[in-house]
């Protein structure tokens, strides 16, 4: 799947940020705060008027402790082959269900079931080195 256009990127990414931010039961100001932003940089963001950095995609995505890699792909940052597995990840990560000790296992089973090696976050790492430069 190609790279989304600069604008249905930040919509895409605004409309996501917004659902998971609804899904965890903050307010607005709440993540903001969690995330060291703004709440009018934060709210921008949400509609889709501001493109963030990967810095400030990193800071959400640990406020509402989801995976900044599904932050980049919806950012533009990322193609979603780059995240391969993430997916599975975020959704064990956001199942609310989940203890975090149950959460550490079944990523730790999972990782194991796929082989995802440790060199996939260094890859990861240095394209976001590179996106950073980028932008």
């Amino acid at each position: 799947m190609a790279k989304l256009s600069m604008s249905d990127a930040v919509n895409s990414l605004g409309d996501y940020v917004r659902a998971q931010r609804q899904q965890a039961q903050m307010s607005l100001r709440q993540l903001a705060e969690l995330a060291d932003v703004s709440n009018p940089y934060l709210s921008q963001i949400e509609r889709g008027l501001r493109k963030p950095s990967a810095d400030v995609l990193q800071q959400i995505a640990k406020a509402l402790r989801i995976s900044a890699e599904s932050l980049y792909v919806r950012a533009g940052i990322l193609d979603t082959e780059d995240i391969g597995p993430r997916r599975v990840e975020d959704a064990i990560a956001l199942d609310p269900r989940l203890t975090e000790r149950q959460r550490s296992a079944l990523l730790d089973i999972y990782r194991s079931f796929v082989g995802v090696a440790d060199t996939t976050s260094d890859e990861l790492t240095e394209k976001l080195t590179h996106a950073k430069e980028d932008v």
